[in-house]
């Protein structure tokens, strides 16, 4: 039973804010505004790419990212030369079969591609990944060279 009213529009959990099933208050105008919009899939989970943490810790800046379901083979890891550190990947779309009758696809599919830049103080030639129950760790260490700045007065 859900606790929004069925005026409100169908919704999957109510206590998740980020449910794409919201209440949609343009949606009697859609035939009108259709013509305006440009064509885009109507999934915007497509266009999003994997949760991705950034911590820094004394010794590195770590990053782990949620991939379930894909290889390690199906992940590419790089640093380009303006210090970008790159995560790209696709994951396959499942096989459809004529018989199938799907009540709801929420899991994404296709390519996805996340980009972060990196610090002066990072090692990009010492970088390392890893992967280990569909979680990406990506290790990239700092120079532990303090600089000391002289104070003139």
């Amino acid at each position: 039973m859900s606790l929004i009213p069925h005026f409100f529009g169908r919704r999957s959990n109510a206590y998740d804010p980020f449910s794409l099933d919201l209440f949609d208050p343009l949606d009697g105008f859609r035939s009108l505004s259709d013509q305006f919009r440009p064509n885009f899939p109507s999934d915007p989970v497509l266009f999003t790419g994997p949760t991705i943490d950034w911590k820094e810790t004394p010794q590195a800046h770590v990053f782990k990212a949620d991939l379930p379901g894909l290889k390690k083979e199906e992940v590419k890891v790089e640093v380009e030369d303006d210090r970008v550190l790159q995560i790209s990947g696709e994951r396959s779309k499942e096989k459809e079969e004529k018989t199938d009758t799907w009540h709801r696809v929420e899991r994404s599919s296709g390519k996805f591609l996340r980009r972060f830049r990196l610090p002066e103080n990072a090692k990009v030639d010492q970088v390392k990944a890893a992967m280990e129950n569909g979680v990406l760790t990506v290790t990239v260490p700092k120079d532990s060279v303090v600089k000391l700045i002289q104070i003139t007065g």
